[in-house]
């Protein structure tokens, strides 16, 4: 009998909001700024820290670029399938 190997996937990618937060309140920025810099809309930035969508790879990459944060883990939640 041969062994079968799964890979598990995520299939959600959440941001995390406290570190988007503290780099707002340190900064004295508000979401609409940062959205600006990130080229996003401030009505799509609420909804990702809200949690009412999740972030495509090329939003994510801009996030950790503008945050000045390496480690994914420290930006993002991901939920994986059972």
């Amino acid at each position: 009998m041969t062994e079968m190997t799964f890979r598990l996937t995520p299939i959600r990618v959440w941001l995390n909001p406290e570190p988007v937060w503290d780099f707002l309140n340190e900064r004295d920025m508000s979401q609409s700024e940062l959205a600006g810099l990130i080229g996003i809309s401030s009505g799509y930035l609420s909804q990702l820290m809200t949690g009412a969508r999740c972030p495509s790879p090329q939003v994510r990459r801009r996030l950790q670029g503008v945050l000045e944060v390496s480690g994914f883990d420290d930006l993002f939640i991901m939920e994986w399938a059972r």
